[in-house]
């Protein structure tokens, strides 16, 4: 096979950018270019490394790592079952490694492909797979969700209370309603006050409001008063 494969280095290499493209293709609409460039790369490194009956196996656990990881975008979207995922994918590229050296290396690699490939969101459309599930449930009229219209846009500036975790999809209560929206890059508990930031068409863009100050200034002031 590839001589050049037997390189940790080159190892690593081959697995970032396979890990790269088969992430990117789930996260972005490529029309299938980065599914057959990481398709191709990491078939090149399994052609070169795997021998005998221990082919089969490990081939099925990457592919079910693969798996997990669409599982989580399409239906949990919380990242807990596509780390899990990631895990059997390190597991079915390190196993057919001829070193430990060579196997650390492309456990690294998986992980940095993964997380590189959050990097074509910034380029091309994404799927917005992660709030799919989401989404779904604020469509539904008999959940008690409100239908798209624009009225959305009297909702910023508007204070509300987290029904659900933000990850960063979720469900918000403003003014006695329930309505999807998304905290960008943030993570809020549920129960936690959050205010409406933006809103673009139906999407509904919030912030977690941070205890301040005031309060405990109110509270000086009252003491204040009581003294004099």
């Amino acid at each position: 096979m590839i001589d050049w494969l037997d390189s940790a280095t080159i190892g690593f290499l081959v697995v970032a950018l396979g890990t790269l493209f088969l992430i990117g293709e789930l996260l972005v609409r490529a029309k299938g270019l980065f599914g057959i460039l990481g398709i191709g790369l990491i078939s090149v490194y399994f052609l070169h490394h795997l021998s005998g009956d221990a082919s089969t196996w490990v081939i099925i656990f990457y592919l079910i790592g693969l798996a997990l990881i669409i599982f989580d975008g399409n239906v949990t979207s919380d990242g807990t079952i596509a780390a899990i995922g990631i895990l059997f994918m390190i597991v079915g590229l390190a196993v057919p490694a001829p070193d430990m050296v060579y196997s650390i290396l492309v456990g690294m690699a998986t992980v940095v492909g993964a997380f590189a490939s959050l990097l074509f969101l910034k380029v091309f459309p994404h799927r917005n797979m992660w709030s799919k599930m989401t989404l779904k449930d604020s469509l539904t009229s008999e959940a008690g969700y409100n239908s798209m219209n624009q009225g959305y846009k009297t909702l910023v500036g508007k204070q509300g209370k987290a029904l659900t975790p933000f990850r960063p999809a979720g469900t918000v209560e403003i003014d006695g309603e329930p309505y999807s929206a998304t905290s960008g890059s943030q993570w809020v508990k549920e129960g936690a006050i959050v205010e409406v930031v933006s809103v673009d068409g139906t999407r509904i863009l919030i912030k977690e409001i941070k205890e301040t100050s005031n309060d405990h200034s109110e509270t000086d002031d009252g003491s204040d008063e009581k003294n004099t």
